[in-house]
């Protein structure tokens, strides 16, 4: 009877009966089930598949990332493999070009082995190829050295194809070295059997020099289309093992793109040159072969401008609709009234170099020379120029408020270009760029504005 009274006490204290007691204790003991299933099959946070398995090791529980499926994990450590991979043949392919410099080049150049030009003849742009490694690889290794310092031990945040985009530059110096290849091998030969000097000195550095590792200068020389060739598959094992929804992925397949268009492109060139030797040919798709008839562009309009390459920036480049008006009145009477000609047009701008020093390192100096080069559409397998390149510093660029789909281009003295894209947004980007580079170049133009008359007020005048 004790036991009775003093459960009927515990009973109304608590305010739960036996019924709304025992529905308590099920709904608990199945969100607690609930959440030991979720924990056991939680989403991975790269696929958002939830086929994580339960670890029952505790150890193997901290070795292996609790929130990645087995499928992700080894896809990640492909990846960091494949960037490191990366990086480093990068840096072995830098410590072949040093080599090449100086344990070769830098000699035979103290001794007076060979002369100037037929240094250059054999190395070509060498220093160039030097210059853009350092610098990529120098960019490559802050970024996987800020991974690890963040923490990100699986290189998740490098982007390889970002950065590869960025120095999509050093692919013409590639093309250079490439197509000078053959000639180079050639003269080294015709030299080496003449001048016996450097037949020892070749000999004795291939077996006396540990640095080369008993290779001689002709295996050295290979490095550039070694290297180059070894671009595609290094991105495409990326690409493997990245993710579509990674940040870098479509930047990766571009890269790939992009140097799978040079080599074809330096194919192309090698035929046409007569030389029987190729690189490497991948499948031509139309995307790659737009690219290489952009590299065609480039080079018509380098051939035209006379300009080096590595002082050469290309600025902005594609497909505009151009018309030379026969007055002044067109505006007023609208666009409407001109008729237009697709042309394909290049903006180049000239760096000048402060080195001058074919061995050393060469930095950028101010904007020297802008132009426009104006090439008609590909007729009979090759490009025409419409006319000689527009030099800014010699032009007006004005834009009218009632035709803001237009923009004018003014050479003093001679004659007008309006210009126009089929895209608005694109119209005035033109235009900005243009205009930019015509009112750096001339004292004159900054101190009028860049105006076409003196005595024009700005506001009433095309901005």
């Amino acid at each position: 009877a004790t036991r009775t009274k003093s459960a009927d006490v515990e009973r109304a204290d608590s305010g739960i009966g036996q019924t709304p007691a025992r529905k308590w204790r099920s709904r608990a003991s199945e969100t607690l089930s609930s959440l030991q299933a979720w924990e056991a099959h939680r989403p991975c946070t790269d696929c958002g598949e939830r086929d994580l398995p339960v670890e029952t090791d505790v150890q193997n529980c901290n070795q292996r990332r609790a929130d990645l499926c087995e499928k992700c994990h080894k896809r990640r450590t492909e990846r960091k493999e494949s960037v490191l991979e990366f990086v480093n043949t990068e840096a072995s392919y830098g410590e072949d070009l040093r080599i090449i410099k100086e344990e070769f080049y830098l000699p035979m150049q103290a001794a007076g082995l060979l002369s100037q030009e037929q240094l250059q003849g054999i190395f070509s742009n060498i220093q160039e190829l030097i210059d853009l490694n350092e610098n990529f690889l120098e960019i490559l290794q802050e970024e996987i050295d800020q991974a690890f310092d963040q923490g990100d031990d699986d290189l998740m945040t490098v982007c390889i194809g970002e950065i590869f985009l960025e120095f999509v530059n050093m692919l013409p110096a590639f093309q250079t070295y490439c197509l000078q290849q053959s000639s180079s091998v050639n003269m080294l030969n015709a030299l080496e059997k003449e001048k016996e000097l450097l037949r020892i000195f070749l000999n004795v550095s291939q077996n006396d020099n540990t640095a080369l590792r008993r290779m001689n200068l002709r295996s050295f020389l290979m490095a550039p289309l070694q290297r180059v060739t070894k671009y595609p598959l290094l991105l495409s094992r990326i690409i493997k093992a990245t993710t579509e929804y990674h940040p870098d992925h479509g930047s990766l397949r571009e890269a790939k793109s992009r140097i799978e268009s040079h080599l074809e492109h330096i194919n192309m060139k090698t035929k046409q040159e007569g030389n029987t030797w190729t690189l490497r040919s991948f499948r031509q798709d139309s995307k790659k072969k737009r690219e290489v008839i952009n590299i065609e562009m480039r080079e018509t309009a380098l051939k035209t401008v006379g300009w080096l390459r590595e002082e050469t920036r290309f600025v902005m480049e594609g497909s505009l609709q151009l018309a030379q008006p026969p007055d002044g009145q067109w505006v007023k009477k609208g666009s409407k009234t001109l008729k237009f000609q697709n042309m394909q047009v290049l903006l180049l701008v000239n760096m000048k170099r402060v080195s001058e020093s074919s061995l050393e390192s060469a930095e950028p100096g101010p904007v020297k020379d802008a132009v426009l080069v104006l090439i008609r559409d590909k007729n009979n397998g090759k490009f025409h120029l419409l006319r000689e390149p527009l030099r800014l510093s010699n032009c007006i660029v004005s834009t009218d408020p009632d035709c803001d789909d237009t923009f004018e281009l003014i050479e003093i003295r001679r004659e007008a270009f309006v210009f126009r894209d089929s895209d608005r947004a694109r119209t005035h980007h033109w235009f900005r760029q243009i205009r930019r580079y015509s009112r750096e170049l001339g004292s004159w133009k900054k101190r009028r504005n860049a105006l076409p008359n003196i005595m024009i007020s700005t506001p009433h005048t095309r901005p």
